[in-house]
């Protein structure tokens, strides 16, 4: 009869995952990224900003809900900002010194993310609004009785 083994886990950081532990990782080489492009998306209850390089592979990101905002507090304009300070301060490190910016929703957010990005030397291409905006597409949903 075969002698049993014993389960040795692989998840190194538990269940809360590795960005508890902060981004800086030994093995991956720092690239220079010199041009970038920030996208910027918000909603009625939370901020996201990603920061790609020109082809499109993400480089750093964060969001209102993992700079420890929680609740009714991730809405608010300063969540988005420290969102938006979080994800650009890799980038910036890195070299990045030109960068397109796509704004996607109608949150609060929009213009405190927007100056943070303004005022953190980064020189900005363009700023484009991206926002989906039906052209009367689906019917929406009916009205909710009293």
């Amino acid at each position: 009869m075969a002698k049993g083994t014993r389960f040795i886990s692989f998840r190194r950081y538990g269940r809360f995952g590795s960005r508890r532990y902060g981004r800086f990782r030994s093995h991956k080489s720092v690239r220079k990224i010199p041009k970038g492009v920030i996208n910027v998306q918000t909603s009625f209850h939370n901020t996201i900003v990603t920061v790609t390089d020109r082809r499109g592979r993400v480089v750093s990101w964060s969001s209102a809900g993992t700079c420890r905002f929680k609740g009714p507090r991730k809405r608010t304009p300063f969540a988005a900002q420290t969102a938006t300070a979080d994800a650009i301060r890799p980038v910036v490190d890195q070299g990045m010194q030109r960068a397109k910016v796509k704004l996607k929703g109608t949150g609060r957010g929009r213009d405190a993310a927007l100056r943070t990005i303004s005022k953190s030397g980064i020189g900005l291409t363009f700023v484009r609004d991206v926002t989906p905006v039906p052209h009367n597409g689906c019917r929406p949903p009916k009205k909710k009785r009293k």
